[in-house]
């Protein structure tokens, strides 16, 4: 009898959902704890974040667009991927790279007093040359990925964007759950990003990679448009900033960041300067995907605002 409400026992505790606190030190030894304005005891104790069962059932999208703000049909292809996300906007994601096969170049250069805005940076410029290079490459701007499935190469047209979306938003293959919890603290400009990983497919879990984009979510400057015009006032959108952690390809999950079945991943950063101005973090926000570190593939994405 004893034995047997042992068991009943510990099947019970197994199968809480809300994990309380998985704090691992062992792991965090990178996060820098002076962002934070206080006691770091009292974060590890107060703040840290506890996540409840994700009860998701949908793989979202995540569309990369390549682009540069002297690229004349880069203008339209931006507009496509916004009305994409408008669609579903909880489910496709865009992400505006100012990359191109050679990292920089003519679309993405400077060039004032036209064009004086520096959009590019050094993660987007690293995954640029990477792929300008290997895994098929893609011939200029504007191209982009579709959560990077390779339908013959891993990137595509722009007219090839709606069919691929409409694919992935169909099916029913959702490997890859995600959730995410993040403090922002306005006196050091400093937040905290913890996030979940869920390998709901096992057959992932070997070679699964976990990447942070931040993002801008609009900025009034130049841009060359389709009849070579000049618009001073053009809005660009999701406009990528640079990977946490300066980490163009994320990190492999491994069992150093494994508690039960999932993955714990902490990040800590700051709201970047740009031309010694801070950027708005109301205005920003951060997207989140576990790829394939072979196939390129992304299995799941979502937003993380960075402050409500």
């Amino acid at each position: 009898m004893r034995i047997l409400l042992t068991i009943i026992i510990g099947l019970l505790l197994c199968s809480c959902d809300h994990v309380d606190n998985p704090y691992p030190p062992e792991i965090n030894i990178d996060l820098d704890t002076t962002l934070y304005p206080g006691l770091w005891s009292d974060y590890e104790n107060n703040e840290w974040p506890s996540f409840e069962q994700n009860t998701n059932v949908n793989r979202n999208v995540l569309i990369e667009d390549f682009t540069g703000h002297k690229c004349v049909f880069c203008p339209a292809a931006a507009d496509l991927a916004h009305d994409l996300h408008m669609d579903n906007p909880t489910r496709v994601y865009t992400a505006s790279i100012h990359a191109g096969p050679d990292g920089i170049g003519d679309f993405q250069s400077i060039s004032p007093p036209d064009y004086p805005t520096d959009f590019t940076n050094a993660e987007g410029v690293e995954i640029g040359l990477y792929f300008g290079e290997n895994d098929g490459g893609f011939p200029g701007n504007p191209r982009g990925t579709v959560n990077r499935v390779n339908n013959g190469t891993i990137f595509q047209s722009p007219v090839q964007w709606s069919s691929m979306v409409s694919e992935q938003l169909s099916g029913n293959d959702l490997k890859v759950n995600i959730q995410s919890e993040l403090n922002y603290y306005e006196q050091t400009k400093g937040a905290f990003l913890h996030v979940e990983v869920d390998p709901l497919d096992e057959s992932v879990a070997s070679n699964l990679n976990v990447a942070v984009y931040l993002l801008e979510d609009s900025l009034v400057g130049d841009q060359k448009m389709s009849d070579n015009s000049h618009n001073t006032s053009y809005v660009h959108r999701d406009i990528h900033r640079g990977n946490l952690n300066g980490e163009a390809f994320g990190r492999l999950l491994s069992g150093d960041y494994l508690i039960g079945d999932k993955y714990y991943i902490d990040y800590s950063f700051v709201v970047p300067n740009q031309l010694d101005d801070l950027y708005n973090p109301s205005n920003m926000h951060l997207l989140i995907y576990a790829f394939n570190k072979d196939t390129w593939e992304i299995y799941q994405v979502i937003k993380q605002k960075i402050t409500n």
